[in-house]
């Protein structure tokens, strides 16, 4: 190769000469005769093979250049298909657009809700065989759509929702209103602020009172402020509804959310866990929805990075912290009078779900909504008795109890 590249310099010498060039597989070939001693059948032998020597090496070099790119492509494709098999129905932003912005924070978040909607769909499709998720895509006029999976009269699950969103637009002024009455400052440009949100949520209402109702959601917002900063935060939590107290349940529970919490601060469960109390109280009850968990919003410090891997790790603990609680009383007998406790106290979760929670008003509160996706966390049936009041000492009189005074479960 040295030897073909100086004998080209030698003949090319002049005002006159041989240009070889191999880019991105192509190769180009100009020249003019160039002056020298040699004749000119010498020099057309000499040029010839230097050329060749160098084709050769250039030819040689996009062979290689082009394998490389071709393995780089079917493990993209691959990785591609793994993903698709890990997804309940394409991503709302597009698998490629995701990939191609895999660095970015909100490609990441995506992928994390797509993600664990599929982890979560298949654990609960595996203790309900006999039934099926309904996978319904949509799309939102305004700016994005969502993937609502629902599963509905199975043999373990009256009723199993897990939703994804993604949109963006304009933020309705009531939506804004909401947030500026928690503390945000956001300064709207012509009375427009963009935003983007997007999220994961869950609620999932078994038949079995022994079995408790769970609910997760795990979210990012993003709002582009008049003067072009951009203000972010993340929001979140997974709480436990039961409807007959199993303490042993409980602390699995919370004591699963707790290591999830502990790898990134000691702090943090006891101050989310208490959050969690606080934001399911039910004020015209007097009582908590259920006995919490964790809960979190408004999320942002230390820092984007940060707050994700967080959110990533409560993530990933919602199918173990509730799955083996659900295998372990599935198949529990129980009496009439039980159902019905559990029907009054279901009544109880649609009364904080339309007057009290947050995302359920966000929802409804966004132009361009899909009420079906926002109401999705609602039983398929509940009921209200006037003045129903359980015995003194009863089971149903020990759950009141901690619902009223929550309990430290893990210390």
């Amino acid at each position: 190769m040295a030897a073909a590249a100086q004998l080209l310099r030698g003949v090319a010498r002049g005002p006159a000469a041989l240009a070889l060039v191999a880019v991105s597989g192509r190769r180009t070939l100009g020249s003019a005769p160039p002056r020298g001693a040699a004749g000119p059948g010498g020099r057309r032998a000499a040029l010839a093979a230097a050329a060749g020597a160098l084709g050769g090496l250039g030819l040689g070099l996009w062979r290689r250049q082009a394998a490389m790119a071709a393995s780089e492509e079917d493990e993209d494709d691959k990785e591609e298909e793994e993903l698709r098999k890990r997804f309940m129905a394409p991503p709302v932003s597009g698998l490629r657009e995701l990939r191609r912005r895999r660095r970015e924070l909100r490609s990441r978040m995506e992928l994390l809700i797509m993600e664990t909607q599929g982890e979560v769909c298949r654990a609960l499709a595996a203790l309900d065989p006999g039934a099926a998720f309904a996978v319904d895509t949509w799309e939102r006029k305004e700016g994005g759509g969502g993937i609502s999976c629902v599963l509905q009269d199975g043999e373990i699950f009256e009723k199993a929702g897990v939703n994804v969103s993604v949109v963006f637009g304009l933020l309705s002024e009531e939506a804004a209103r909401q947030m500026r009455s928690r503390g945000k400052s956001l300064k709207a440009k012509d009375g427009k602020l963009p935003f983007c949100a997007m999220g994961v949520s869950s609620v999932i209402h078994p038949k079995n009172p022994h079995v408790p109702t769970m609910h997760f959601n795990y979210r990012y917002f993003e709002i582009e402020e008049a003067d072009g900063t951009k203000q972010w935060w993340f929001g979140g939590g997974t709480d436990l509804t039961p409807t007959y107290l199993n303490e042993e349940d409980a602390v699995h529970f919370h004591k699963t959310l707790k290591e999830a919490c502990d790898k990134h601060d000691l702090k943090l469960y006891p101050k989310y866990k208490k959050w969690c109390d606080d934001y399911f109280y039910i004020k015209h009850r007097g009582e908590r929805r259920g006995i919490g968990g964790i809960f979190f919003d408004d999320v942002d410090s230390p820092s984007k990075e940060e707050v994700f891997q967080f959110v990533k790790s409560c993530a990933k603990a919602v199918v173990p912290c509730y799955v083996p609680i659900v295998k372990k009383h599935c198949h529990d007998s129980f009496t009439p009078e039980e159902k019905l406790w559990q029907q009054l106290r279901r009544g109880r979760y649609v009364e904080f779900n339309l007057v009290y929670d947050r995302g359920t008003k966000f929802g409804l509160l966004t132009p361009g909504s899909r009420i079906e996706s926002i109401l999705m966390s609602l039983p398929l049936t509940a009921r209200w008795e006037y003045m129903h009041i359980p015995p003194k000492s009863s089971k149903e009189a020990e759950i009141l109890e901690v619902l009223r005074n929550p309990k430290d479960w893990v210390h």
